[in-house]
């Protein structure tokens, strides 16, 4: 058997060790993804596919430094003027020692239509504690 290879996030986490993540978050959504740790700059995902292994945006490092989720639209890098939400990777002590983001479709569609015969998944989403927080 060969030698194991672990998954472990720091705050100096490269971006080749994030992509693994963004790209898996990347073919659950189908949304473009992106990724950094504290000290390093990280990843992002478009299409399957990491398009750039030195990626950083404004978003993710206000989410860094803020310690918590924000849904904006931002006016500068990569999504300029396209709805994202990005979400901090905290450690054991809550520090955010990494942020994960993806364009931000849900925030732009009417979830009420779209689960209208799917109550049960509506549900889930009111009931989770970011949903009802207001947009940055």
């Amino acid at each position: 058997m060969g030698k194991r290879k672990n998954i472990t996030i720091s705050e100096d986490s490269s971006a080749e060790e994030l992509a693994p993540i963004a790209k898996a978050v990347n073919d659950l959504l189908v949304i473009p993804v992106t990724a950094r740790s504290k000290n390093r700059r990280g990843v992002r995902v478009e299409k399957g596919e990491v398009v750039d292994f030195d990626y950083t945006g404004p978003v993710l490092e206000r989410v860094l430094k803020e310690n918590r989720v924000i849904r904006t639209t931002p006016l500068t890098g990569r999504y300029a003027r396209i709805p994202v939400i990005v979400a901090p990777i905290r450690n054991e002590e809550g520090e955010a020692i990494a942020a994960l983001g993806v364009v931000d479709i849900v925030g732009t569609v009417d979830l009420g239509a779209v689960f209208a015969d799917f109550p049960r998944v509506l549900e889930q989403i009111r009931a989770h504690p970011e949903a009802n927080k207001p947009k940055v």
